[in-house]
């Protein structure tokens, strides 16, 4: 199974930290103007998801959103979610942590793309 999206241990653990202080989470990852692109991070159903936006699916047990226009940029692509020092987005979760999430990508292999194609 191909995941479009997955999670390295660092941003694991900080998911299941904001977790146990807000409760269940989201993710959305946006071109937006204010944050760029880092991924967002919300109590889940603060955002508001509609037909512009697509479930990408799933990281440490939490929904992983992405538009539909960034979508068309990245389709090629594993989206790989980190955490690493710094301050995250200013409506993003993980600020007052010491940390911010961070998408890194890397490239589907031939193979890859078309098991991605026979599963939808």
């Amino acid at each position: 199974m191909v995941e479009r999206v997955t999670v390295t241990d660092e941003a694991y653990a900080l998911i299941h930290t904001l977790k146990a202080i807000h409760g269940p989470l989201m993710f959305h990852q946006s071109g937006g103007c204010c944050d760029g692109s880092s991924p967002m991070c919300y109590p889940r159903g603060e955002l508001h998801t509609g037909d512009s936006d697509i479930l990408l699916g799933e990281i440490a047990g939490t929904q992983f959103y992405i538009a539909k226009d960034q979508y068309e940029y990245w389709k090629h692509t594993q989206l790989i979610i980190d955490a690493v020092d710094g301050r995250g987005g200013m409506f993003s979760l993980e600020g007052p942590e010491g940390k911010r999430f961070l998408t890194r990508s890397r490239v589907f292999t031939e193979e890859e793309k078309a098991m991605l194609t026979e599963n939808g």
